[in-house]
């Protein structure tokens, strides 16, 4: 299954993004053609993830400039966290729970 949205002047990526995401969108009842987390390449709209990824980054870099502050005696040197994209150009931060078996990009952050 791949969904092509309607032709959009908007910029976009081709990005694997989540079968389930994209049925969501197009199953308003969801679950009906569920397909376990397989992917499918999707056309991302560049302004909503723009958006939404340097949001992200502007709060973790706020959240890693306190950490730092911090100082002892193992200060925070490097972060490294795994994200999602959405087919409608979301963000999701992955917790190590959710790690195993999942398509993600890395962002590492280094001092």
């Amino acid at each position: 299954m791949s969904f092509d949205p309607p032709e959009s002047s908007e910029p976009s990526l081709p990005i694997w993004v989540s079968a389930d995401d994209v049925e969501d969108l197009l199953d308003e009842s969801k679950g009906l053609l569920r397909r376990n987390g397989d992917a499918v390449l999707q056309q991302v709209p560049l302004g909503p993830l723009r958006k939404n990824l340097a949001a992200t980054v502007d709060a973790l870099q706020q959240l890693f400039a306190e950490v730092s502050a911090r100082g002892g005696t193992l200060p925070l040197k490097e972060a490294q966290l795994s994200f999602q994209i959405t087919a409608t150009g979301g963000v999701q931060l992955i917790g190590t729970g959710q790690v195993q078996g999942t398509r993600a990009i890395t962002l590492v952050f280094k001092q």
